[in-house]
């Protein structure tokens, strides 16, 4: 089935896996395809995820044909010959070329993470008479509590904050600030002289939470090649769980050092002053270069530079090269699509409506359910479950929650392995699933089978395994990469203020909830959640693994 022709691509690319569709598509022809006068229609190539314009540069005489593999078609644009539309695009790129603009994002994740292993062991500091270093070391349980989930409060008013100024900012400022917001924070918590200075620290850690877990995935979504993209923001909740862990280390290594638990807080400094001098190198997001244009913020073609020359940069490819300007080209044609004709940001209230809203109710659904399944509450109780199993000493309870911590990062980094092969459907299905499985045998161990403890640390690992193959991870994703361009910051803050707002609540609420019901029938309500959430995501939660952001807004969200 070979043929020679003078196809000369733009760019290399590989047919595999050809579909014939009902009625072929046309290709569209724009002011930089060079194509012969005499050809009249060509045709575009499209996968079963993937539809990318493949402009070819052709000589004047030849019909274009391409030679594909045993299995598949041939596809020509002459006359005569039955075109084809099927066909594999993967975007070329380096490793070396994705690392740090997916690194310094994923910092700010890790810096979450790290807060949260890191106040484990700084609240047993802080409240020691011998090794808090202070006069105030006797905190009441409301002070404590405060200091606990002082930074969860800022997260959620960074949330809020965020929403009207998410695309003023753009997403690497927005990214910088947090990692200024997570420097302050640090410094003032490892230096406060009292508690209120050191609430206040507190807070403003948490607004650097906050946009940091706004502003770091939807700069990884919008920078790095699609067939990729859910691998690297899976991998963010892995940084999430390193966090964890070095918090937990470090904690484990000042745990008896006279004023340790300021040297816990203290020691994220270094790593956001790393991530704020990171992103100031890296250059903004394109999508986000080419929707300020198209929001009246300046000319259309000054933007449109910038947008090339960014992506080169991301990409390293030298200022200006064409495979960049082609991928602008097929951006901004989605973005006018979305905007149409319109100039304006659009009103606050844009994503309660059309593709925003179905938007919304897939991430925000997600999100809400990744909470009220009871993933704050399980862990909490999870020193209670060990205790119970045998593990009652704090050493020990300290060496298990490291080995938790480990099993979590192992689970991640499946979840980061298949994320992009098996779909975001399958893990979150499956996953769930083993979350409802794992509550019910938590129901059942306070219930039934108290005098088998092996029951409950079993069900404690298939919970932490479960969730980190599907909630951890693919709830994130998903809200990256859902929402359409317009409202995508608005969206995303959204989502961000869904699950603060919904983890503080549940938080709360559990032990109310335990002395009202017994954990027994807790861990029950939590399972029977858990099979809602089950239904959810096979009912409404579409497959997006393979397509680019643009396809998901056009195909998905119609």
């Amino acid at each position: 089935m070979a043929c020679t022709t003078s196809i000369r691509p733009l760019f290399s690319f590989n047919l595999t896996h050809f579909h014939r569709p009902k009625k072929p598509k046309r290709f569209i022809i724009n002011s930089h395809t060079n194509l012969n006068p005499s050809l009249k229609h060509f045709s575009y190539f499209k996968t079963k995820n993937v539809v990318s314009s493949i402009p070819l540069l052709l000589s004047s005489s030849t019909k274009p044909t391409v030679r594909v593999g045993a299995q598949g078609e041939h596809v020509t644009g002459g006359d005569g010959e039955s075109p084809l539309s099927d066909a594999t695009y993967q975007e070329d790129f380096s490793w070396s070329s994705v690392i740090l603009p997916f690194l310094f994002p994923a910092l700010g994740g890790l810096l979450f993470g790290y807060d949260i292993g890191a106040t484990s062991g700084a609240t047993i500091s802080l409240q020691s008479a011998e090794l808090s270093g202070t006069t105030w070391f006797n905190l009441s349980a409301v002070q404590l509590g405060l200091v606990v989930s002082g930074s969860l409060y800022g997260a959620l008013f960074g949330s809020i904050l965020v929403y009207p100024i998410a695309d003023f900012l753009g997403r690497r400022r927005e990214l910088i600030t947090a990692a200024v917001l997570y420097v302050l924070g640090a410094l003032i918590t490892a230096y406060a002289p009292g508690l209120g200075v050191l609430l206040a620290g507190r807070l403003l850690y948490g607004l650097g939470i906050g946009m940091a877990m706004h502003g770091a995935p939807l700069y990884i979504a919008e920078t790095c090649p699609s067939q990729i993209r859910g691998t690297l923001i899976s991998l963010k909740e892995l940084f999430i769980v390193l966090g964890i862990l070095s918090g937990y280390f470090v904690g484990s290594f000042q745990i008896n050092e006279v004023g340790g638990w300021r040297y816990m807080y203290g020691l994220s400094a270094p790593i956001a002053l790393l991530m704020g001098l990171g992103m100031w190198s890296l250059p903004p997001s394109p999508r986000w270069l080419l929707l300020r244009a198209f929001q009246g913020k300046g000319s259309l073609q000054e933007y449109k530079e910038k947008a090339m020359v960014s992506l080169s940069k991301l990409r390293g490819r030298p200022p200006g090269d064409k495979i960049s300007e082609r991928q602008i080209e097929d951006t901004l044609l989605s973005v006018k699509s979305a905007y149409n004709e319109e100039k304006s940001e659009g009103s606050l209230l844009e994503v309660f409506q059309g593709p925003s809203l179905k938007a919304f109710i897939i991430g925000g659904g997600l999100v809400l359910f990744q909470q009220i399944t009871g993933q704050p509450s399980v862990l909490y109780y999870a020193g209670p479950i060990l205790q119970s199993a045998g593990f009652s000493a704090a050493a020990d309870a300290t060496r298990v929650s490291v080995v938790i911590g480990l099993f979590k990062l192992l689970m991640t980094w499946i979840a980061v392995l298949k994320v992009d092969d098996l779909g975001r459907r399958p893990l979150l299905i499956g996953g769930v699933s083993g979350i409802a499985l794992s509550l019910i045998l938590l129901s059942a161990y306070y219930n039934v089978l108290g005098g088998l403890p092996l029951v409950a640390v079993a069900a404690l690992l298939l919970y932490v395994g479960c969730y980190q193959i599907s909630f951890g991870p693919i709830s994130w994703l998903m809200v990256s990469e859902i929402f359409p361009l317009r409202t995508r910051g608005k969206g995303i803050s959204l989502a961000v203020l869904t699950n603060f707002g919904s983890n503080a609540i549940v938080t709360f609420a559990f032990l109310p909830l335990q002395e009202l019901l017994g954990a027994g029938k807790l861990f029950l309500l939590f399972g029977a959640i858990a099979l809602l959430s089950v239904l959810f995501i096979i009912l409404l939660v579409p497959e997006t693994k393979g397509l680019s952001l643009e396809e998901i807004e056009s195909k998905i969200l119609k």
